[in-house]
């Protein structure tokens, strides 16, 4: 996907269980649940991008545990993370960064800040996505 200046479409990559867990919305009794709505919330995101992170955005949800059945819609698409779900974003950041785009993680997970951050992504908390 690319902007309408043709360089390439941000990727956005979200934690889905950090941010799925960042309001106590009762989402510990429907896990799979709470990631789709997740997931279905983030089409707007991904057509119409963020404050300062124009659309449209490559957004990709990273699930793992009880969501790791959350499919994928258009506009958004979701990797289970067959082990840590933190070590499938830092893959996903390594392998999917492109040089010269914008690379963002949403997540409030400190070491998984800090390793993302190393590759070169930018970093927002779970508000900007909620």
């Amino acid at each position: 996907m690319e902007s309408e200046e043709g360089r390439p479409a941000p990727l956005l990559v979200v934690d889905g269980a950090n941010v799925v867990g960042s309001v106590p919305d009762g989402w510990w009794r429907d896990r799979h649940g709470a990631a789709e709505r997740l997931r279905d919330s983030l089409v707007a995101v991904a057509r119409d991008g963020l404050p300062g992170v124009p659309g449209p955005l490559t957004v990709v949800l990273v699930v793992e545990g009880a969501a790791r059945g959350v499919t994928a819609v258009p506009g958004v698409r979701v990797v289970a993370a067959a082990g840590s779900g933190d070590d499938r974003i830092v893959r996903l950041v390594a392998e999917e960064s492109v040089p010269g785009g914008r690379c963002l993680v949403v997540t409030a997970d400190r070491e998984l800040r800090g390793r993302v951050a190393a590759l070169g992504a930018e970093l927002l908390g779970p508000r900007a996505v909620r």
